[in-house]
């Protein structure tokens, strides 16, 4: 694997374990698209760091989990404004 892919993947894997943000949100401030962000913390960081994996995935789910709730919040807030 390339270097700049490795890096990549790393960058972007701290990224939503600190800042717990989606694929999406790490996609928009990396400016990479969503299914290269997902291609690289879901298939390609598993080889490169196993640790970094396992945060990310949980973060991953715990979105995954509370994605109904985000979008109740969000249609609220669209309508009383």
């Amino acid at each position: 694997m390339k270097q700049h892919i490795i890096y990549r993947c790393i960058k972007i894997g701290e990224y939503i374990v600190t800042n717990k943000d989606t694929v999406r949100g790490a996609a928009k401030v990396f400016n990479y698209s969503k299914s290269t962000v997902h291609k690289d913390i879901a298939h390609r960081l598993k080889e490169i760091d196993e640790e970094l994996h396992s945060q990310v995935c949980k973060v991953l789910e715990t979105n995954l989990e509370e994605r109904h709730i985000r979008g109740g919040i969000a249609t609220k807030k669209k309508y009383l404004c």
